[in-house]
């Protein structure tokens, strides 16, 4: 069995409200907040990576304070799954930028990139977390769609699984 690791940066808690509900639908996975535990990404086979986007395409604090040391980490061979929350409406052109910041500094890594969904049932212009026109992770809008959140964690959990 795979060594799940969650990692994660909040700033309000929705993100890490969103960390523990994955948390709670994968078994044996173990939950951070980046912030001071970047280099335990080495003790996982996946990493499952959580940020919030502020202000206009803004990665998160704590991620801000690791980013540029994740390229030395060992990733090779390590499956990554990301999940994003963002405001699709008050910030439609930078909607869950996040996500697409932190693998633009990790996709050369070795990385497989797993996880990704569709970008239907969204409504924003624009996103640095969108590839191929699907979302490099799982979406959450808490600020206008919290009434989906916990479907889509269980459907988006459900095929992590699968590509475990």
């Amino acid at each position: 069995m795979a060594k799940i690791g969650i990692f994660y940066g909040s700033t309000t808690g929705v993100t890490e409200d969103v960390a523990n509900k994955i948390s709670a639908k994968l078994d044996n996975a173990d939950v951070h907040n980046i912030a001071g535990n970047l280099e335990k990404m080495n003790d996982y086979d996946v990493l499952v990576m959580g940020t919030s986007t502020w202000g206009y395409g803004d990665l998160q604090d704590d991620w801000l304070g690791v980013l540029d040391d994740m390229p030395s980490l060992n990733l090779s061979g390590k499956k990554v799954a990301y999940f994003g929350t963002g405001d699709q409406s008050s910030f439609s052109d930078t909607f869950i930028d996040g996500i697409g910041i932190i693998h633009e500094k990790i996709k050369d890594s070795g990385i497989t990139l797993i996880g990704e969904t569709d970008t239907d049932g969204y409504e924003f212009d624009g996103s640095r977390g969108v590839e191929d026109g699907k979302f490099l992770g799982l979406a959450i809008d808490d600020v206008n769609q919290s009434d989906l959140t916990d479907e889509r964690v269980e459907k988006w959990t459900e095929e992590i699984k699968k590509a475990l």
